[in-house]
């Protein structure tokens, strides 16, 4: 490739390397560690022929010659093929060309493809005929359709296609990163695929020799990291979110002439279950989110106090979880999608996208949630990713191991942060403006946090300033009785709540409270004792979970919203459209 200057976030093809060729057939095998996995045979099983017959009026009867690709990494794949003869060979490639043999389907009763299918989301990987095939073709809507009306048998590729692209995902083929440790806008990125469950690796431009050789290639400025290497071949010099996820194909199409039933915007813990309700009653759903699933809930590196959950899971693992049924009952997902406005002018309403792409629907749920609050502290806005960080998954877990870390905040995100953080930082020190964690955690934390060796609770002490170069270095804090204080860190994570993420819906004029959450039911001031408790000020829309007025901020408290919405739904769909 010849050393050409890309100014940041424009693309060029970056050919393979030398050592990374096509696969052919017999020169790669099957990843023996896909073979020894634990769950390698739910991950592949094999469909009897009473199985394969009972999917036949779900899909339709395909062939494909030796040498045909039926998809391919970065396309849109056209669904499950369940094969009748032949062999396919699924093949991971990551952006540097480099490849290996994920698994060989040899025959009758095997499938192709992972959850990706059901939300149109492109493939990860390349799906190579290498002996013809007959194949039965399940599109999105005809598996949509076998999952509802074949329990068992859905249950049985359902669980397949999930655990495969978690495989996908542990195995890290995919997208590369070239960039320094630490880079701001690498963690960033890192963070927004992890979320959005696409595979990664990242090699660190000062030291990995196969960086250092892809460098000598190229014309890079500092500016111009970090370095992202699609699938496709593209290669993107420091990108925002919105252009990685235009190179991965992540931002779905959606039929512009198609009236939604409901439309959710934000796909956190109540978007994601008035998705699956809606969908699961029969409801045409739309849900749209800005980022990833799972909003603020889903950067919680544990939630021990949600049902059915003794052990606890993680905000992410639950958020996956609620993505994928979800699209197992038909929802269409439009994630990262930002909703940019709102118009209520008219019936149906109108959702326009910050692509200027319309919506229409006959009802709107705002499940927007919360943004973090950003507080007025001498450069916190300089040193965010440089240092300063919002929640902690396991990409600043790795950043700051073995180093002591700053924590401000005392509520219960503040406290699960700071149990998955003792367990890779040195020591975190936690400030709180209050004299006790007693009035904004639950107990269960408080015990957790105490028990913890490595950690200290600074009482009423607050920040009041950030200091340092490229990165932050240390912070200046007041602490009990006014005493000024500095202290090292190069760490800093900030729960110190989150503010409405109301601002989309200036256009439509739904009823705020004084703090911009969304007013609901009896809370309106024209609304009657009988009001529909989630309905706004407008017909036909809704707001549950964190952006609603008076709502309670815990992750049960925001399913169950979302589940009962959708019994308003209905009523109001019935009473206006009869």
């Amino acid at each position: 490739m010849d050393n050409e200057s890309v100014s940041p976030g424009s693309a060029l093809v970056c050919e393979p390397l030398d050592d990374a060729q096509r696969a052919q057939e017999g020169e790669l095998t099957d990843d023996p560690s896909v073979r020894d996995h634990p769950r390698f045979q739910q991950m592949f099983p094999v469909l009897t022929q009473v199985e394969v017959d009972r999917l036949r009026r779900f899909g339709n009867r395909c062939h494909h010659a030796v040498g045909e690709l039926l998809y391919r990494a970065g396309s849109i794949s056209p669904g499950v093929f369940v094969l009748l003869s032949g062999k396919v060979r699924i093949v991971g490639r990551d952006g540097l060309g480099r490849e290996r043999v994920v698994r060989t389907h040899t025959g009758y009763g095997e499938f192709t493809s992972d959850v990706a299918q059901l939300s149109r989301k492109p493939a990860l990987l390349d799906a190579h005929v290498i002996e013809d095939v007959e194949a039965l073709l399940l599109r999105p809507d005809g598996l949509t359709a076998m999952m509802m009306s074949e329990a068992e048998l859905g249950e049985k590729i359902m669980r397949a296609l999930i655990l495969r692209r978690a495989l996908i995902i542990e195995r890290g083929q995919g997208v590369v990163f070239v960039g320094p440790p630490g880079n701001a806008r690498l963690v960033a990125l890192q963070d927004f695929l992890l979320r959005n469950g696409c595979p990664q690796t990242t090699i660190d431009a000062d030291s990995d020799a196969e960086a250092i050789a892809l460098l000598k290639r190229l014309t890079t400025q500092p500016d111009d990291f970090p370095l992202v290497l699609c699938p496709n071949g593209t290669m993107l010099r420091n990108p925002d979110e919105g252009q990685l996820a235009s190179c991965l194909a992540l931002i779905p199409e959606f039929d512009p002439t198609h009236v939604y039933d409901v439309a959710i915007v934000g796909a956190g813990p109540a978007g994601l279950a008035t998705a699956v309700y809606a969908a699961s009653e029969g409801l045409s759903v739309a849900t749209f989110d800005g980022r990833a699933p799972g909003g603020q809930a889903g950067t919680s590196s544990r939630i021990e106090n949600y049902l059915g959950f003794p052990t606890g899971i993680s905000g992410h693992a639950l958020a996956s979880r609620a993505f994928a049924q979800a699209q197992k009952f038909g929802a269409h997902l439009g994630i990262p999608c930002e909703v940019k406005r709102l118009y209520c002018d008219r019936h149906p309403l109108v959702l326009e996208l910050a692509d200027a792409r319309r919506i229409t629907t006959r009802t709107v749920v705002i499940a927007s949630g919360a943004e973090y609050r950003r507080f007025g502290v001498e450069g916190l806005a300089r040193f965010e990713s440089r240092g300063v960080y919002f929640w902690a998954s396991p990409i600043e877990a790795r950043l700051c191991r073995k180093e002591p870390v700053l924590l401000v905040g005392g509520g219960n995100s503040a406290g699960q942060a700071v149990v998955f953080l003792a367990s890779h930082a040195e020591h975190v020190h936690m400030f709180i403006r209050g004299s006790s964690l007693e009035k904004s955690m639950s107990r269960y934390l408080i015990e957790r946090v105490a028990a913890l060796e490595n950690v200290t609770v600074h009482r009423r002490t607050e920040l009041t300033a950030l200091e340092g170069g490229e990165r932050l270095e240390r912070v200046r804090f007041r602490g009990a009785g006014g005493i000024e204080g500095t202290m090292t860190a190069h760490h800093l994570f900030v729960f110190v709540g989150a503010e409405p993420n109301s601002s989309w819906l200036e256009t439509c004029g739904v009823s705020l409270d004084d703090k911009g959450f969304v007013l609901t039911g009896t809370d309106l001031p024209e609304a009657g004792l009988a009001a529909s408790p989630l309905r706004t000020s407008v017909d036909g829309v809704f707001a549950i979970g964190d952006v609603r007025s008076g709502s309670i901020k815990r992750v049960a408290a925001a399913v169950g919203e979302g589940a009962a919405v959708v019994y308003q739904i209905h009523s109001y769909l019935a009473a206006s459209h009869g």
